[in-house]
């Protein structure tokens, strides 16, 4: 079950988590410079991040029914309560799709990322943010971060083509260890440089930006065949594809 809204909301409100926030958006704002004119969603607990693309054509935060919602009183954008295998939205209407604090407490990853798939338009692009099995912070918790299910790298690609989407560019963040001194809250910046030069694959999350494919990913010939082969309906619905 995914953690309470404001328990999320407390530890981005404490100063490791406004730490954390800092490491990671600075990340995103390198792989999204540029949102102008776009319709963006978050999925999960993306509030703290969202509010720093001011420029986009709409935000909207989408949290699950589990985690609880909060208000977000900026114009133009919109907070909503969703169910993670029927997200309320239609067919590629969102150009970006950034998931925070979405996939590790999810009940169910692959009708999720369905959904996501479905949501995004042709062009766009989705950015999951999720703790990085190998790191400290995934082994406490302290964070957010140490809740739920972590992530291999290799976990994430598979899971990502298992339901058409096309992994493109990685980064890891978050290199600093998950304590609360002063010293480590105040070194984010120091930590990153160090950490990525020495030892780039263990920083506390894994960033994955992903491109829709339109094309099934293809099986090892020993696989076993569904019954019903994946197509792809005019609207953009997934026919025949069930969970593994």
């Amino acid at each position: 079950m995914p953690q309470d809204v404001r328990d999320l909301a407390a530890f981005y409100h404490a100063p490791l988590g406004q730490m954390a926030r800092r490491v990671i958006l600075r990340r995103v704002r390198t792989i999204w410079p540029d949102v102008r004119g776009q319709r963006l969603l978050g999925y999960g607990f993306a509030v703290p991040y969202l509010r720093a693309f001011s420029g986009a054509e709409r935000a909207i935060a989408a949290m699950p029914a589990a985690m609880g919602v909060i208000t977000w009183p900026q114009s133009r954008n919109a907070a909503l309560l969703c169910e993670e295998d029927a997200l309320p939205f239609p067919d590629v209407f969102f150009d970006r799709i950034l998931v925070v604090h979405g996939l590790e407490e999810a009940e169910q990853l692959r009708p999720l990322l369905r959904q996501l798939w479905r949501i995004l338009a042709p062009e766009g692009r989705l950015l999951l943010v999720a703790p990085n099995r190998a790191s400290l912070w995934a082994q406490v918790n302290i964070s957010p971060f140490g809740h739920g299910r972590p992530f291999s790298r290799h976990e994430l690609d598979g899971l990502l083509r298992d339901v058409m989407f096309e992994p493109g560019r990685w980064e890891c963040a978050l290199y600093a260890p998950p304590l609360g001194g002063r010293a480590v809250r105040g070194s984010g910046a120091g930590w990153e440089r160090i950490g990525a030069k020495l030892l780039p694959r263990i920083g506390g999350v894994h960033l994955v930006e992903a491109a829709k494919s339109l094309y099934a990913p293809a099986k090892p010939a020993a696989a076993k065949i569904a019954k019903q082969p994946v197509t792809l309906t005019a609207t953009g619905d997934l026919k025949g594809l069930t969970p593994s």
